[in-house]
C-alpha cells in the first residue's frame, strides 16, 4: 500500500474528551460529600444575602430618616419666623438662607398664589412637581463645574394664608450616590463572600471525599486479600479518625481470627496426622492377626483408645469454639466459686496422691459469681491436670499444688500454683493458642488445648486469665466479676 493510499484511509474516530469529564462530574454529583457541600453553600448564600439586604435596608432607611428630619427642622424654623413677622419676615429669612453656603443642599422658594417667585434659590417652580400641599418628589437643574446636571430632590409644599406658597426641599443626589455606593459595595462583598463560600464548600467536599476514598481503597485492598492493610489516621481526633480507628480495630480482629483459623487448620492437620496413621496401622494389625485372637483384641483396644483421644481433641476444639461464641451464656446462674473449686479438688485428690502431689485448697465460701458450673469445672480440671503433668518440683520442696479462692475490689480470683519448672515469660501468651505445647518431644499425653479452653471460659464469664512466676513454679490466676448483690 502506497503512502498516498494510506493518507486516504479514514482516520479513527476519537471519543469526545467531554465524555469522561461528564461521567466524573456525575460520579462526584452522586456523592454525599458533594450534596453536603451543596447544602452548605446554599445555606451560606442565603445567610450572606440576608445580611447584605439587612445592611442595605438599614443604610437606606437611615438616609431617608435623616432627610426627613432635616426637612422637618427647616419647616418648623420657617413656621416660627412666619408666626413672628408674617410674610415679610418669611421672605427675608428665605432670601437670607438662599444666599448662604452655595454647597448647601437645601432648596427654598416662596411664591404668590399665581406662582410668581418672591424669594428662594430656584427661579421657577420645579417641572413635574404637583402644586398641592404635602410631600413632593421632583428634580432640579444644577450647575456643577460649568455643566448642567439634573438632581433628584425631595421636599414639602406649605400653603400660607392669603394664597402664598412655601416650598422647602433638599437635594438628595448625595444620598442617592451614597445608597448606590453602599449597594455596589454590598454586591461586590456578596460576590466575594459567595466565591469564598463556594471555594470553602469545594475544599470541604474534597477533603471529605478524600477521607472516604481512603476507607474505600483500604476496603478494596482487604477484600483483595491484604488483611494487614489499615485505614490511615491523621491524628486530628475527628469523626473520620474515630471511624478509621474502629475500622482498624475490626480489621485487626478479623486478621487475628483468620490467622487463628489458618493456624488451627495447620495444627489440626499436623496433630491428627500421626494419630490417624497409628489408628490405621493398628487396624491393619487387627485385620492381619486373625489367627491370634488376643493380639487382635489388643490391637482393636489400642485403636479404640486412639479414636477416643482423637474424639477428645475434637470435643475440646468444639468446646473452645462454643465458649468463644458465647453459646453457653444463657446457662449461667449465681454460684459459689469456692464450692466449684473444692469439688474439683476433691475429685482430683486421689489422682494427685497417686502421682506424689499434695493438693491443697484455701478459700472460704461466699465468693459468688455468675457462671456455667460445667464450663468452670472443666477449666479448673484443665488447670489441675496441667499442674499434675508439669508441676513436679525439681528440688526438695515437695510436689504441692495449691488452689486459692480470693475476693476483693469487686473481683473474684482463683489462683492455681505449683512448684514445677514454670513457663518462660516470653512464652506465657503463646501457650494460650491452640495446639501449643512447650514440650519438644510431645511425649506427655495431651493435645495443647487445655489453656485455650481456660481462656475461652474466662472470657465467656467476663473475666481474664494471666500467668505469673511462682518462684519457683507457675501461678495461674483467673479473675471473674463478682455477682450483683455480693461484695
Amino acid at each position: 500500500m502506497t503512502i498516498a493510499e494510506r493518507l486516504r484511509l479514514p482516520l479513527p474516530r476519537r471519543r469526545p474528551a467531554a465524555a469522561p469529564l461528564w461521567r466524573a462530574a456525575r460520579r462526584v454529583g452522586k456523592t454525599h460529600a458533594f450534596r453536603l457541600a451543596g447544602l452548605y453553600f446554599a445555606v451560606f448564600v442565603l445567610s450572606v444575602l440576608g445580611v447584605l439586604f439587612f445592611v442595605y435596608w438599614m443604610s437606606a432607611d437611615f438616609v431617608e430618616r435623616q432627610t426627613e428630619a432635616t426637612l422637618d427642622a427647616e419647616i418648623t424654623g420657617l413656621a416660627e419666623q412666619y408666626a413672628q413677622g408674617g410674610i415679610s419676615a418669611l421672605v427675608q429669612i428665605v432670601a437670607a438662607r438662599s444666599q448662604g453656603n452655595p454647597g448647601d443642599s437645601m432648596i427654598y422658594l416662596v411664591t404668590t398664589q399665581d406662582g410668581r417667585p418672591l424669594a428662594g434659590n430656584i427661579t421657577n417652580w420645579p417641572a413635574g412637581a404637583a402644586v398641592k400641599p404635602g410631600p413632593l418628589s421632583f428634580t432640579i437643574e444644577t450647575q456643577v463645574k460649568g455643566h448642567e446636571q439634573t438632581h433628584p430632590a425631595r421636599g414639602a409644599l406649605i400653603v400660607i394664608p392669603d394664597g402664598y406658597r412655601l416650598l422647602v426641599g433638599r437635594d438628595i443626589s448625595d444620598a442617592a450616590t451614597f445608597r448606590e455606593r453602599v449597594k455596589m459595595t454590598l454586591i461586590w462583598s456578596g460576590l466575594l463572600a459567595l466565591a469564598a463560600g463556594l471555594a470553602g464548600g469545594a475544599v470541604m467536599g474534597r477533603n471529605m471525599l478524600r477521607r472516604v476514598e481512603q476507607v474505600n481503597r483500604t476496603a478494596e485492598r482487604v477484600v483483595a486479600g491484604n488483611l494487614s492493610d489499615r485505614v490511615p489516621l491523621r491524628g486530628s481526633g475527628d469523626e473520620f479518625d474515630q471511624l478509621a480507628g474502629n475500622l482498624n480495630g475490626m480489621l485487626d480482629q478479623i486478621e487475628r481470627l483468620m490467622t487463628g483459623m489458618r493456624e488451627v487448620t495447620d495444627n489440626v492437620a499436623h496433630d491428627l496426622k500421626t494419630p490417624l496413621a497409628r489408628l490405621r496401622a493398628r487396624l491393619e494389625l487387627a485385620l492381619l492377626g486373625g489367627a491370634d485372637p488376643a493380639g487382635q483384641s489388643a490391637a482393636i483396644r489400642a485403636a479404640i483408645d486412639e479414636a477416643d483421644r482423637m474424639l477428645a481433641t475434637f470435643n475440646a476444639l468444639l468446646g473452645i469454639a462454643e465458649a468463644e461464641a458465647g453459646a453457653h451464656r444463657d446457662h449461667t446462674a449465681p454460684l459459689d466459686l469456692a464450692d466449684v473449686v473444692r469439688s474439683a479438688a476433691e475429685l482430683y485428690e486421689p489422682v494427685a496422691e497417686e502421682r506424689g502431689f499434695a493438693l491443697r485448697f484455701d478459700g472460704a465460701s461466699g465468693v459468688r459469681i455468675r457462671g456455667d458450673r460445667n464450663l468452670l469445672s472443666q477449666a479448673i480440671a484443665n488447670l489441675i491436670d496441667n499442674a499434675l503433668k508439669y508441676g513436679a518440683s525439681e528440688g526438695n520442696g515437695g510436689n504441692e499444688i495449691r488452689l486459692s479462692v480470693l475476693a476483693g475490689e469487686g473481683k473474684a480470683m482463683l489462683v492455681v500454683s505449683d512448684h514445677g519448672p514454670g513457663i518462660p515469660e516470653g512464652e506465657r501468651e503463646a501457650v494460650f493458642d491452640r495446639f501449643v505445647r512447650l514440650e519438644p518431644s510431645r511425649s506427655t499425653p495431651g493435645n495443647g488445648l487445655g489453656l485455650s479452653l481456660v481462656r475461652a471460659v474466662a472470657h465467656l464469664h467476663g473475666g481474664a486469665v494471666a500467668l505469673f512466676d511462682n518462684d519457683p513454679g507457675l501461678k495461674v490466676r483467673l479473675t471473674f466479676p463478682v455477682a450483683a448483690g455480693t461484695s
